[in-house]
Parts: C-alpha cells; structure tokens; sequence
C-alpha cells in the first residue's frame, strides 16, 4: 500500500508552513502518542502498529504528483522547495509492538524538529489507534476461545482498506489466520478459506458439489453445511463424501456452521459425525460471533475446533475507534502542557519514561509510572488527577517501556515478523494478572506520577493560571 507525505491533515502541512515561514523549524519538540480510554470496557489494550510506522517513516516522501497537488492548494513556494527534499530525521521511543498498554500513559514518544514531529502526526495516529482497536479486539476473542483456532473472516465488512491492517492486528492480538489473501502474503500471515453457499447453490446437487470440491480440495477441505437443511441434508452429504475421500487414503478436514442454532447444531454434528467414526472431521462456525458470543457457546459446551470472526472484529464494534491522541510536551528547551476544565485531559509536560513495577517475585504489582526521563529512583506514585492519592513502593522492581527504536530517521534495529510480534504479546498478555482480563468490572491498572513529575506539572500549571 503507497503512502506518502500528503497522508495527513491539511492542518499538518498549514501548521508545517507556518513553523517553516516563522523560522522555527528546526527547533526540537517532543510529542507524546497515548490514549484516555480503554475500549469493550476492557482491562487492557494491545499496542499495535508500530512497525508499519516506522517502516512508513523510514520511506516517507513527497512524491512529484504530491508537490504538484500541494502547489495548487497555494502553499509557499519556499515551504513547497524544503518539502519536496523533506525525509524524516527525527528518533523515536516506543513500548515494543505486542505489548499490554494503559490509558493516560506514553506509549510512543516522537522527538524531531517540529516539522518533523508535525508531518507525521496524523499518519502515526491513523496506524496505531486503529490496529490497537483491533489487536485488542482480537485479544478478546482468543481469551474466550482459549487455545481452539481463529480465523478472521472480515475482510468483506471492512471499512475498505482497513481491512488489510486489519488482518494484520488481529495475528498480533491471538488469531491463528486470515482469509484475506493479500494480507496474509504482505504480512506472511498464514492463509485459510473454505467455500461460499453460492458454490453449492451452483450445482444441481448438494452432494454433487460436496464431491466436486473434495477433488479439487482434498488437502484442506471444509464443507459449507447448511445451505438447504443442516441435519437433514448438509452433515448427511459430508459424511458421505468424508467415507469416499477415506477410500481414496484422504480425510475430510471439517464441516461449517454460518446459520442457526450454532451450539445446538454442533452438538448434533459432532454426534453424527462420531456415529460415522469421523472423529477427527473438525467443526467451524462462523456467523456474527465476537468474543461474546464464543464464550457462551463454550459455557455451553459446544463441540467447536474453529471459529470464524469477521465483522465485529475488523470494525472494533461496538467501540470502531481508538482515542488515542497526539500532545505537545516538550518545545524550544521548554516544558509545554495543555490545561482544561476537564482535568483529565491536561497533559504531561516534559520527556518522560514509563516504568512498569513488579514486586521481588517479578509477578506485575499493575501500575505503571511516568518519570522524567532522567529519573531512576522509584519510590512512590502519585495519582494523575487527584494529588492527595499516592502510593509508595519498598522493594520493587521496575522494568523501562520506551525502547529506541528509530534514531536519526532509521530504525535501530531490524524489523520484526509479524509472527515475532504476536508469540511477544502472548508473552506479555500471559504476565498480566487474570483480574485484569475479566470482561465483566475487569481490575483498573494504575499509573500515576512520579513526585517530582507530579511537581514540575503543578509548578507549570500554575505558572500559566497567573498569567
């Protein structure tokens, strides 16, 4: 997929010229990427996107029809020239991709010039809230599926191209495969479709095309069942079909379920398909199904071996987006913070690093602390919002979130498969206490501030109400 400099907000590149005309450049900035709110309710999210970031970044240009587009929309002859030879120089620190993230804390950390850290903004903002919404959405569904196979079906009810990435942070959140093609080439994703009822519908005969497709499918088949009448017609057609393919040393991988009474309906297919002594044939459902809906067919004990989820995921319903934000805290050697009547949204001033606590037992004591960044003693932490909440800490352990991982606008260190990516997450996902992973009043996960931190912000705002 091309994306080049003009992937972005008009006000980037406005706010770009006017930095630019000013003389200001060049200045160093720091920029914060968080968000405020975790979503389904949830106890945790799963950071995602981050490597498409960077390869994005290390590539990131203006192309010859980008200058001509930007020169009809009247920007500065002078800004257009600096554009056109623009390439992104800046470093930036993350929390590696895959891991648990939690609101009002810094997961990424831009520092460029202010350009640099401008251009990128919305590009940055797009990628990572939307295959974070997705990589958790995911994550969710694997908690309730426990170890059976996911598959993501979603693509045909993608917002268009999202779906691509959309493919690619579910893996990272716990899926086995994806049906969309492209993506599974793009990301080496492993790749998994079975047949449409409009194959079916095609012959004359269900069985007819039950047989038809075992020929040409005889490795990987799976059969649609209940496109006239599953237990009157579907599953009896499969068994057959499944007992002419053992005659020729093959077997019938499984049948799908897309329609009824799914937990019913397996229940009544695994039945059939033992009496037939076709234990191994497995059952796939599909149909409307998030991670909800896979909970309560295991609670009742549906006999099911694979689930395919497609719209609920792809779209992160019911939430569909992210609020994650991109904020201001460091600028011209100075501290920069945004205030409002709403004290949870005013930022944090300064370069800072997140620490995460584990007691002497490295089990997580779930909370997170900012620091400025050259802070090393943790001793206590203080609540983001309410001053007189604070926590102190004996004996702990404390492990740096934000890595370096681009410097000088190249990447410090070699980019990572997808499948590197998701067995990390899982790593990650399976340190994080269960309390946290409940669907249901899932525990809050604290993060606060450290006291000097918590200081610094008060002298700041307090600065900025005398004037």
């Amino acid at each position: 997929m091309h994306i080049s400099g003009i992937y972005t907000d008009q006000y980037q590149l406005t706010m770009g010229q006017a930095y630019f005309l000013k003389g200001d450049g060049e200045k160093t900035a720091v920029f914060d990427y968080f968000f405020r709110k975790l979503p389904f309710k949830g106890g945790y999210a799963i950071f995602s996107g981050l490597e498409v970031v960077l390869k994005i970044l290390e590539h990131f240009r203006y192309d010859d029809s980008d200058i001509a587009f930007l020169k009809q929309q009247g920007f500065d002859s002078r800004y257009i020239a600096y554009l056109k030879d623009f390439r992104f120089k800046g470093s930036i620190y993350s929390t590696l991709e895959g891991d648990i993230i939690f609101p009002n804390c810094p997961v990424l950390t831009v520092e460029a010039t202010i350009i640099e850290a401008q251009l990128i903004e919305t590009l940055l903002l797009n990628m990572l809230n939307f295959q974070t919404l997705i990589a958790t959405k995911a994550s969710r569904s694997r908690q309730s599926a426990s170890n059976r196979v996911l598959i993501d079906f979603g693509m045909r009810r993608a917002h268009g191209p999202a779906a691509h990435f959309a493919s690619r942070a579910a893996f990272i959140g716990g899926f086995n495969a994806t049906s969309n093609v492209m993506a599974a080439k793009d990301f080496d994703i492993p790749v998994s479709g079975t047949m449409a009822h409009s194959f079916v519908q095609s012959f004359d005969d269900e069985l007819e095309a039950f047989r038809f497709f075992a020929e040409v499918r005889s490795q990987d088949c799976i059969l649609l069942v209940d496109t006239y009448s599953t237990l009157k017609s579907g599953l009896p057609n499969a068994i057959i079909v499944a007992k002419q393919m053992e005659c020729k040393g093959q077997k019938l991988k499984g049948i799908r379920l897309d329609s009824g009474d799914l937990a019913y309906l397996a229940k009544q297919a695994r039945k059939m398909l033992d009496e037939a002594g076709l234990q191994y044939v497995q059952i796939a459902v599909s149909n409307q199904l998030d991670e909800f809906v896979i909970k309560s067919l295991l609670e009742q004990d549906a006999p099911i071996d694979i689930f395919g989820v497609g719209t609920s995921l792809v779209t992160g319903k019911p939430d569909a987006a992210l609020d994650g934000v991109y904020k201001l805290a460091f600028a011209y050697g100075k501290p920069r913070i945004k205030l409002s009547e709403n004290t949870t949204k005013i930022t944090l001033p300064f370069k800072k690093q997140v620490h995460r606590l584990y007691d002497s037992n490295h089990k997580m004591l779930g909370a997170d602390l900012i620091t400025l960044w050259e802070e090393k003693e943790i001793s206590e932490m203080y609540h983001p919002v309410d001053s007189k909440k604070n926590i102190a800490f004996n004996n702990c352990k404390a492990e740096e979130l934000l890595q370096l991982v681009m410097k000088n606008g190249k990447r410090t260190s070699p980019p990572k498969s997808v499948a590197d990516i998701a067995s990390y997450s899982s790593k990650r996902l399976n340190m994080l206490p269960e309390e946290y992973k409940r669907f249901d009043n899932p525990h809050i996960y604290k993060v606060g501030l450290s006291k000097l931190l918590h200081e610094k912000r008060e002298e700041l705002m307090a600065s900025y109400k005398m004037v």
